[in-house]
Formats: C-alpha cells, structure tokens, sequence
C-alpha cells in the first residue's frame, strides 16, 4: 500500500496544483526566515547600538557586528534543521490543492469534500508549526548525545510528525475531525511507516522541498485504500 501510493504520487509530481502549492510553501518560508533573522538583528542592534563598555576594556564598537555575525551563523545553522519542517508546516495550509488533484486525476467519482475554513487551516498550520519546531529543536540534543544514530532519529520523529499530519489533512476532508483522528489511531503503523518514508529525502537539499507536496499525494492514496480494505466506505 506505500510503495504504491508513494509511486503513484510520483507520476503526478508534474501536475500544475502542485507546482502552484510548492512555490507558495517555498516562498513563504524563506519570508518567514528573513522576518525572523530581521528581528533577532534588530533586537541586538538595540541591545548593543553602535558601542558598548566592557568592565576591565572600556568603550569598543565591535560587539554589535561580532552579536550579529554570531546571529547570522545561528539563523543559518537553525534554518538547515528548520527549514523543511517549517516549509512543511506552512505549506499544510495549501495541501488540500494538492490532495483534490490527486482525487480529480484518480479518484474522479468521489463526491465534493468539505472545504476547511481559513480560520481553521491556519490554528492547524500553526499548532503544527509549533509541534515540528519544538521537536526538532529538542531533538538536537539527542542528535549530540546519540551522534551516530541521530539520521535514525531525525527519521523516526519526523516520520511520525509527517504522517500524523498528513493523513489527518486529508481524511478530515472526508470524514471529519473526530473520524480522522480515529482512523489515525486505527492505523498508526502504517501511517509512520510511510511518514518515515516521506522523511528520508528530508537530508537532500531542494528534493526536500518537494517532500510536502509528496506527501499530501501519497497520504491521498493511502486514506482511500484504507477505506477500500474497510467494510463501509466513507464520503
């Protein structure tokens, strides 16, 4: 059921939703990385100003651009850990684009599904967005003490991170919140396993950005051949 889901995806990559969804995520993360890196540089800036006393040296006026190169290098290291879960997260908001491609292409017998109100899809995105920071962020002392098994690591969470929203994105459209959630439970196994198979092109650079697209197609999939395996179908 995952390969072929995953590979199925696959041969929609193409598709123009997609690319229109994929530039939205990508384009508002990098803004929310530059606003973000703006205001720690401004909050120095109004720290420091243009010099500061030190006990024992006196006036110097180096500190405001040591505070914000050492910024700078924190913002860069962040956003190589950051960066596609935050893309991620923000592109959940459009994903619904992404899942009714996949059901006009292949499922074109479905009935409408219900449309998620804005209000609804951004308190989702931003809970998601704080999960994923969260979790990675504290994943990276993991990644230190258990250095050799930190890709494991990096997998397993993100796997798991992934699959849980992705499949609850697409199945609340069908069946439900409450339903969605529940069939989630019912099926976590599955769902992290192809959670983790969404996480392990996280470490490629650019094929990364492609992950929230695949996986919204894929966890498409993947709902409706659950349902097809269940006695009843739902939506």
């Amino acid at each position: 059921m995952i390969f072929s889901s995953f590979f199925k995806a696959m041969g929609q990559i193409g598709d123009p939703r997609f690319r229109k969804v994929l530039l939205l995520g990508v384009g508002l993360t990098l803004a929310l990385l530059i606003v973000a890196y703006s205001g720690v540089l401004w909050l120095v800036q109004s720290a420091v100003g243009d010099s500061t006393t030190l006990p024992l040296i006196g006036e110097v006026t180096w500190l405001g651009d040591l505070l914000g190169g050492a910024s700078l290098l924190l913002m860069f290291v962040l956003s190589v850990f950051l960066m596609v879960p935050v893309a991620s997260a923000i592109t959940s908001m459009f994903l619904d684009v992404v899942a009714q491609a996949v059901e006009d292409k292949h499922y074109p017998t479905l009935p409408p599904a219900v449309n998620i109100p804005f209000g609804e899809a951004l308190r989702d995105t931003i809970n998601f967005l704080g999960v994923i920071i969260g979790a990675n962020t504290l994943a990276l002392i993991l990644y230190a003490i258990f250095a050799p098994f930190a890709p494991f690591i990096f997998w397993a969470l993100n796997g798991y991170l992934l699959g849980m929203e992705y499949f609850t994105l697409v199945a609340i459209r069908r069946v439900g919140r409450i339903q969605a959630k529940a069939l989630r439970r019912r099926h976590r196994m599955t769902i992290w396993l192809a959670g983790v198979l969404m996480a392990l092109p996280l470490s490629l650079p650019l094929v990364n950005l492609l992950i929230p697209i695949m996986g919204a197609a894929t966890f498409t999939h993947i709902y409706h051949a659950i349902l097809t395996r269940s006695p009843a179908r739902s939506g």
